[in-house]
């Protein structure tokens, strides 16, 4: 008769509850999918903005749900076969909705240090874009103004580390960074 020490015992049945326990929890999410976003239970953005206590806020609100909501639909894309394109389509719209929020920030927001990452954020994620549609061998889109500027500035005004850089100079800006 083969005789197991307590300790391999009690491993042993730990890793089977604990096996138990995660196929539990997949089969329970797997049949009801749409709970799985109400994990902490948030309340929808759109619901906390229509309260009297956060009037202020909706305008902020409103912009940040519209641009999760344009994210996550733009997110869901027909796989095309090719896993390279497939990712840069789900990540330039996620990217994207980074750059949203952002200037909803540079917007509404007063704290100049989040203000200040807010900048960065647009900045590095629109040059995140860039790389990636460049790997894909993409065209990249004409440079906009940056979003606190007005309007953007003639081409000779702009410096090459303007906050308003082009794609391509995002592109050589992030190829400096990474050496």
């Amino acid at each position: 008769m083969v005789r197991f020490s307590r300790s391999f015992v009690r491993k042993r049945v730990i890793s089977m509850a604990t096996t138990a326990s995660v196929a539990a929890t997949t089969f329970a999410l797997a049949k009801d999918p749409p709970r799985t976003h109400h994990v902490r239970s948030a309340m929808p953005i759109q619901y906390v903005a229509d309260r009297p206590d956060h009037q202020e806020e909706q305008p902020f609100l409103s912009e940040n749900d519209a641009a999760m909501t344009k994210m996550m639909a733009d997110m869901t894309i027909k796989p095309s076969g090719d896993v390279d394109r497939d990712f840069v389509e789900m990540m330039v719209p996620h990217h994207q909705g980074a750059i949203d929020m952002a200037q909803a920030e540079l917007k509404y927001g007063h704290n100049e240090q989040l203000r200040r990452l807010a900048q960065e954020i647009v900045v590095t994620q629109q040059q995140e874009i860039a790389v990636m549609r460049l790997a894909l061998g993409d065209k990249l889109p004409p440079s906009v103004a940056f979003p606190t500027q007005p309007q953007a500035a003639p081409a000779s005004q702009q410096g090459a580390s303007s906050p308003s850089m082009g794609a391509h100079d995002a592109m050589s800006h992030h190829s400096m960074n990474m050496k």
